[in-house]
């Protein structure tokens, strides 16, 4: 038996990498059928029979990092052949599941980054100050009422931190500072005019440099505290970040 690990990172967002992952299939010489997927998290392919000599399950984790996703991968695998035999086959196996593997990779990150170009991403800011965090509320739309981190989508041909940088000079008049990725969230709609699911918000923690944040596009802002945070009715983008952010704001 035998385990090959893969760590790769793929500037796209966490559906980009996840989608074209299962698009891509694999250039292995036998059939390769998926047996569990979570979108956008993991998913699990296995090749040769359901049980027994020649099974080979591979594992992915998809996970979002400041500068794009991290895929895993764990390569389970045997010939099944028992003694010296199998010992041979097994490294056999093992050299031709990795050229294949590496050889797919490259092809996989290229087809991936060349993808995340066409989606339109939305960033967003935790702008925080000592132990308390800025939230904005929405005005008008579907959203009229809810609470949440300011930002927006990101322009082409612009950095996600330049956009995060620009919409808060929008949006509240201030020059803001990035600091720590706090985490990203698969947005289930349609963004900028792109495909359903595609686009994701992915959310900085960052302090303003210079300015005093005025509501220039939002209906109030409010300032709230790590126990504040869960009387805040926040629209659902916002909520899985919410741990993250009260982290930020109860650390040392």
């Amino acid at each position: 038996m035998f385990r090959l690990r893969f760590t790769t990172l793929v500037e796209a967002p966490l559906t980009v990498a996840f989608d074209v992952a299962r698009d891509s299939g694999r250039s292995w010489s036998t059939p390769v059928r998926e047996v569990e997927s979570v979108r956008p998290h993991s998913d699990v392919h296995v090749a040769g029979p359901p049980a027994g000599r020649g099974r080979v399950t591979a594992t992915r984790r998809f996970t979002p990092t400041a500068e794009g996703t991290v895929v895993d991968e764990r390569i389970d695998g045997a010939s099944g052949l028992p003694g010296p035999l199998g010992s041979v086959a097994d490294r056999v196996l093992r050299r031709r599941l990795e050229r294949a593997v590496r050889a797919d990779l490259v092809a996989y990150v290229a087809a991936a980054e060349a993808r995340a170009r066409e989606v339109v991403q939305v960033v967003g800011a935790a702008l925080v100050d000592g132990d308390r965090v800025l939230v904005a509320q929405r005005a008008g739309g579907p959203y009229d009422g809810f609470w949440e981190f300011p930002g927006g989508k990101v322009e082409p041909g612009e950095s996600q931190l330049a956009a995060l940088e620009r919409e808060c000079a929008e949006e509240l008049g201030v020059v803001v500072e990035a600091g720590d990725f706090l985490g990203e969230v698969p947005l289930d709609g349609v963004v900028g005019g792109g495909p359903r699911g595609a686009s994701t918000m992915r959310v900085w923690a960052a302090r303003i440099v210079s300015g005093e944040p005025v509501a220039h596009e939002h209906a109030a802002l409010r300032w709230v505290t790590a126990e504040e945070l869960d009387d805040v009715e926040w629209i659902a983008a916002d909520r899985p970040l919410l741990p993250a952010v009260r982290t930020l704001l109860t650390r040392p």
